[in-house]
């Protein structure tokens, strides 16, 4: 298959940019002394109203930390905005830099506008973002239709 869209793809599973897909040794690899499936995990939950993120360990039932826009002082239609997600961002790369944390992996869901501005804002803070992975539920059947109007 040869053309301009074509990626090729190295044995060791990275393409000439230097991006990596996973693969079998991804969960084994060790970053900074640490496994990967060991890594903390940031959980991005952005809607379109609010952004919402949590730091927790690498089971995801131990919550260390917790932040979002509207705690950041952000009221209203304000919250929904990237300015806000970035802010929210900057702030929980600051409360994982307490905790001596310096890599994590960034889980994200939901379809806000501060996606990207919040995982903007903790690598803006010093944190290195080893992996992204989007966890949006997708709707395959849709929901149930209403029932039909008698007159």
């Amino acid at each position: 298959m040869k053309g301009s869209d074509a990626i090729e793809i190295g044995i060791d599973g990275s393409d000439h940019s230097g991006t990596c897909i996973p693969t079998m040794e991804t969960m084994s690899m060790m970053i900074d002394g640490v496994r990967f499936d060991r890594l903390p995990v940031v959980h991005i939950k952005s809607s379109p109203n609010n952004t919402i993120m949590s730091l927790t360990d690498h089971t995801g039932t131990d919550i260390m930390a917790v932040d979002s826009c509207g705690l950041q002082g952000f009221r209203n239609a304000k919250k929904s905005t990237t300015v806000a997600a970035q802010a929210t961002g900057y702030s929980m790369g600051l409360k994982t830099k307490k905790k001596g944390i310096l890599n994590v992996r960034v889980k994200i869901k939901g379809l806000g506008s501060g996606r990207m501005p919040c995982m903007k804002g903790v690598s803006l803070a010093g944190i290195n973002i080893v992996s992204i992975t989007d966890i949006t539920p997708v709707i395959h059947s849709g929901r149930r239709p209403r029932k039909a109007k008698r007159n």
